[in-house]
């Protein structure tokens, strides 16, 4: 039997399905009541959501007191389309989608021939009527225009109120973790599509309290991109108290995102944000101790690419971005003088000793009363800390190392 043609059916099988796969979808509704010009409701009107971006149409249909409910409905531009026969058809445009939106649209139609359409601009009531919710959306739009460090969104969480990212301690591991009302910062919940995303990324021993789940998954800078790209996000909502019980796992806020899809129409983006020691100045210290430059290369890279696959019905959206960093560092030592390694009444042991450490290039230090004079000085060193990221089809996790001159991650103890 050959099996590379079952596996192929399979697999485009799988692909057709991945759409009707749902957890806490991001997706939004939209539902309400339809009248006739004498108020009473309309039984069995047909209800037709259709997407600007994609053209994609969502059904519904009024029940026995007149209300419908459309669901499932990407954040989006939508027009939504009332029909009953021995009515006018009614149109309202412009309807945006959020995420997590619930938003309750009444229409009245008036009498005539289903054939007469009437477009209504303006009047639509956008009112979440399905919780109490205290949220902020933040678009692609809004996120595109704003200069963002690192490309990464979660300084836009500060536009949320009761939002605080909370210092850096560089030896935690934790970085660009925020609190939500006071609430710790592993309160914190992050959801991508409706997928949970509090897997935790830590560069450090162990996953720690991130193997949990209580942390989120920043990469090792504190940035969001290995969540999702800034070209990849269509919008993100952050749920700071009285949510539904659905978000019951944690007690902090709640961060929502939805990721973009294909439109009707080929559309893709390329970009590099780089950095180059060619174009800085040199570190302070460095340039103190006439050393050169240390390695700087920021490579931030990436693209975004979507269209469609059948038009009006399915659609593809490819995203990937990269880092690749050489960071300059610089420090100073103290390490035994020219005058100590020289002293004569010095045993060989002890000279081979005090000649380990790295010749100094700096100042003596004759601030330690406890030393002989002269006994000490300083030696200033720099070097360049590597790392990397990734974020597209496959999630890498954030890489750091160090690499110091000699070899080793001490700069005191040369190989």
């Amino acid at each position: 039997m050959h099996w590379r043609p079952i596996i192929l059916i399979l697999f485009v099988f799988t692909l057709g399905r991945i759409g009707s796969v749902s957890a806490q979808s991001p997706a939004g509704t939209i539902s309400g009541l339809v009248f006739d010009p004498s108020q009473a409701v309309v039984i069995d009107a047909e209800v037709t959501v259709v997407n600007d971006a994609t053209r994609v149409q969502y059904f519904g249909r009024t029940n026995g007191e007149g209300i419908y409910v459309v669901t499932n409905l990407p954040p989006g531009t939508y027009r939504v389309q009332v029909a009953k026969i021995g009515f006018k058809t009614i149109i309202k445009p412009d309807i945006v989608i959020h995420v997590q939106d619930a938003l309750a649209v009444n229409f009245t139609l008036p009498l005539g021939a289903a054939s007469e359409i009437v477009t209504v601009q303006a009047g639509t009531s956008l009112i979440n009527t399905q919780d109490a919710a205290v949220s902020t959306v933040i678009d692609r739009t809004f996120a595109e225009n704003l200069p963002l460090n690192g490309r990464s969104f979660n300084t836009l969480l500060q536009l949320t109120p009761g939002v605080l990212i909370t210092p850096t301690n560089t030896f935690s591991g934790y970085y660009g973790q925020f609190s939500i009302n006071g609430q710790r910062t592993n309160a914190n919940s992050f959801q991508v599509d409706g997928a949970s995303a509090n897997f935790g990324v830590v560069p450090s021993t162990g996953l720690g309290e991130s193997g949990a789940g209580g942390a989120q998954a920043f990469n090792a800078f504190g940035g969001t991109s290995s969540l999702v790209s800034v070209d990849a996000l269509q919008e993100f909502r952050v749920e700071t108290s009285t949510y539904a019980a659905e978000y019951g796992r944690t007690p902090g806020g709640q961060v929502l995102i939805s990721t973009r899809s294909g439109t009707n129409e080929f559309h893709g983006d390329a970009f590099d944000y780089f950095r180059n020691d060619v174009l800085d100045a040199n570190d302070w210290i460095s340039n103190g101790a006439a050393l050169p430059r240390a390695a700087e290369r920021q490579n931030d890279f990436g693209g975004v690419f979507g269209g469609p696959i059948v038009h009006d019905r399915t659609f593809f959206f490819f995203s990937f971005e990269g880092l690749r960093l050489r960071q300059p560092q610089s420090g100073v030592a103290v390490v035994p003088s020219l005058s100590a390694r020289t002293d004569p009444n010095a045993s060989v042991a002890a000279k081979a000793f005090l000649d380990s450490y790295p010749a100094p290039n700096g100042a003596v230090n004759a601030n330690n009363p406890d030393l002989a004079q002269s006994s000490t000085a300083s030696f200033a060193i720099d070097w360049s800390s590597i790392s990397s990221n990734s974020s597209g089809p496959k999630q890498y996790i954030s890489q750091q190392r160090q690499v110091f001159p000699f070899g080793t991650m001490s700069p005191l103890k040369p190989a």
